[in-house]
């Protein structure tokens, strides 16, 4: 199915919300519309948009012309094996001891490190998002620090790299929920491929709502985004045990201090806190 694409840019990010935000009621309507500032210090935003149909110029150049963008550039993208493009262009990542990698990579994992294999096809949460990489280079600083898990749970798993980063370099129970299905099925397949089915257990739940996560837990991830992990702060806080540790992502920079803000309300000192790219990772210990 051939594939056109729209770009423009324009001058500031509530000009390029906005654009985004019209663009969704094109006709024909786009399969996918994103926004992303221009990171060279111009102060521009990319807005681009994805149609299975030809998309209608005309529209299109009465839209550039009414929020001031530039006249988009459509093109059509040729057919593509995106499985295949993903491999290509999906280096392996490493943070600190672990080493993410796709089966198309297994020649160069390097001795000493934590091998944790990725699909290609299951791309997101394989540690090139910086919310992905800030959990495992946090992990990876509490290890360093001395700290053994003795039960860790992943909430809003995805792929699992996560918990399966935690079943490897420590001998404990690990458990990794999400609330999709087809997300349990991924992470299921993900651990079977690393031989770990039998070290981590995976559940469907929204949060903590499922009898397996009752806690106490000495290690709670949740990589999810700012308005669940609000929401979470007392149930999360509640099942870590005395000083417990909490790694927390999904949060972008401008978010951060909110939500560290409501989980030091909810009994929790920050630990360690991390950027990468637009995107936070707080380290949380549970007060005595």
């Amino acid at each position: 199915m051939p594939t056109w694409t729209a770009l423009t840019t324009l001058t500031g990010k509530p000009a390029a919300e906005a654009l985004g935000r019209a663009l969704e009621n094109l006709t024909p309507e786009p399969t996918g519309i994103g926004v992303f500032e221009v990171e060279d210090g111009s102060g521009l935003w990319e807005v681009g948009a994805y149609f299975t149909e030809a998309p209608d110029d005309t529209a299109l150049l009465l839209l550039s012309t009414a929020m001031g963008a530039k006249p988009f550039t459509v093109s059509e993208l040729p057919e593509t094996d995106w499985v295949a493009h993903v491999k290509r262009e999906l280096a392996p990542v490493e943070a600190g001891r672990f080493f993410v990698y796709g089966s198309h990579d297994a020649d160069k994992v390097p001795s000493g490190k934590h091998p944790l294999l990725i699909e290609a096809a299951m791309a997101f949460g394989t540690g090139h998002h910086g919310t992905t990489l800030g959990c495992l280079r946090a992990l990876d600083r509490l290890a360093n620090d001395g700290f053994v898990g003795q039960s860790v749970v992943d909430i809003g798993c995805g792929t699992a790299v996560l918990a399966m980063g935690a079943a490897s370099i420590w001998d404990a129970p690990v458990l990794a929920s999400d609330i999709d299905s087809q997300a349990v099925e991924v992470a299921e397949a993900n651990l079977a491929a690393n031989d770990m089915g039998d070290r981590v257990r995976v559940v469907e739940a929204a949060g903590f709502d499922h009898k397996a996560l009752a806690g106490p837990f000495d290690l709670i991830f949740a990589n999810i985004l700012k308005g669940p992990l609000i929401a979470l702060a007392p149930d999360l806080t509640a099942r870590l045990v005395s000083e417990g540790y909490a790694i927390l992502s999904g949060i972008l920079n401008e978010q951060a201090d909110e939500v560290a803000a409501v989980y030091a309300e909810a009994g929790n000192n920050i630990y360690a806190r991390e950027e990468i790219g637009e995107w936070t990772t707080l380290t949380l210990q549970k007060k005595p």
